[in-house]
């Protein structure tokens, strides 16, 4: 189950098939150790051109995002061996784009400082996005 603004988020209510993705936060609660990550909501998938056609085609399907826990293997091992319910999971911003979704998802890990802090499974923050990215998208 995932959080959204302390209640359980149903996708439903927030019209997901507008949406790229979310920012989200796990935490650990044995331990109150945080992971801070983004995920896709959709995936794509490219077909080639129908016979007699020359444009591909694009499938899209719901991702993953229901049963993830993150891209960090220290805490699929750890959901791995201890089970789900070690782990709480929190939405903490639905975003419209991938772009976005890097944006907030960055600059959660900097505010944090989850890579000066023993409190974040974080180690990596990789980002590159171009203002054309964000500018009028939220």
């Amino acid at each position: 189950m995932w959080l959204f603004e302390n209640k359980e988020f149903n996708p439903a209510d927030s019209r997901i098939d507008e949406l790229a993705g979310f920012v989200y936060c796990i935490t650990d609660l044995t331990n109150n150790k945080k992971y801070i990550g983004k995920k896709t909501l959709w995936s794509t998938r490219r077909l080639k051109p129908l016979k007699g056609k020359t444009r591909r085609r694009i499938k899209k399907a719901q991702s993953d995002w229901m049963s993830y826990y993150g891209s960090n293997e220290e805490v699929k091992l750890l959901v791995e061996n201890d089970g789900k319910n070690r782990f709480k999971r929190e939405i903490l911003k639905l975003c419209k784009t991938k772009g976005l979704m890097s944006y907030y998802e960055t600059k959660e890990q900097i505010e944090r400082e989850v890579l000066f802090s023993d409190e974040y499974y974080n180690e990596f923050i990789g980002c590159k996005i171009h203002s054309k990215h964000v500018k009028g998208k939220e």
